[in-house]
């Protein structure tokens, strides 16, 4: 029985996934996949929690418009009884909206505040790489700031740059653009940030899969716009020191 009562979770997920192409971890996630970084396993909560919400919602608002339509035809001529100031019903619709758009944004306040968390640079107790991303129309420039100034790799819109990081390890980003407004967007790893013309902005997380993530620019800036891409690559700490040594030897002979 209990494999029964399992296979009956399960089936909807797999038809699902091969309706979709989709993976059950990214069906379970509603289109993302738990535990790829640390703000996923942030936002992976509320993610979820919002698509249920909505769908609760959407299932109750199609109830009421197919419940008259069902059951309150119209049977006769004899104009129906007029109903006015059903107060009980006035209230539940005025304060169950509040109740369930303040709960979100309990929650989303909360998931927030830990991913704008950023180790300050004076905490020597902490082990942090830190990465440039600066945005420019149409590409992307990435500066290990560990290796020093000259360690910089900029991309064209035909050659566009891959950004290393180590597994398991904090990685700070200072996020900044040199012309218009831009948007740093890793869509697997649930983050968006604005490149702003004169301002830093700062977020911190730890990729905790590898692999090669496709990201790009989610804000319209120019011409150019759609080929403002990149990748991030996330290696092992041992290969990422490795590729820190090679970029300090590149900076070096030129």
């Amino acid at each position: 029985m209990h494999r029964l009562r399992r296979a009956a979770l399960v089936s909807p997920f797999l038809l699902l996934s091969l309706l979709t192409g989709c993976s059950v971890d990214e069906i379970r996630g509603f289109g993302f996949e738990e535990g790829v970084t640390s703000v996923n396993d942030t936002s992976m909560a509320l993610w979820q929690g919002a698509w249920l919400a909505a769908a609760v919602v959407g299932l109750i608002t199609l109830i009421l418009i197919l419940w008259p339509i069902v059951f309150h035809r119209k049977k006769s001529e004899e104009f129906p009884k007029q109903t006015q100031y059903n107060i009980p019903v006035e209230v539940a619709y005025t304060v169950i909206p509040f109740i369930i758009v303040a709960v979100l944004f309990a929650y989303t306040a909360r998931a927030q505040n830990e991913i704008k968390e950023v180790t300050p640079v004076t905490n020597q107790n902490v082990k942090v790489h830190d990465i440039t991303v600066n945005a420019f129309q149409w590409s992307w420039q990435f500066t290990y700031s560990e290796v020093g100034p000259d360690a910089t790799v900029t991309g064209t819109p035909a050659q566009p740059p891959t950004l290393y990081m180590p597994l398991g390890e904090r990685v700070r980003f200072k996020i900044t653009a040199s012309d218009v407004v831009h948007g740093f967007w890793v869509p697997a790893f649930m983050i968006q940030i604005q490149n702003i013309p004169g301002v830093e902005n700062q977020i911190e997380f730890t990729a905790q899969k590898l692999g090669t993530f496709p990201g790009r620019c989610n804000i319209l800036c120019g011409r150019q716009h759609s080929q403002m891409l990149f990748d991030v690559k996330v290696v092992t700490p041992a290969e990422y020191q490795s590729y820190l040594e090679s970029l300090k030897t590149e900076g070096a002979e030129a």
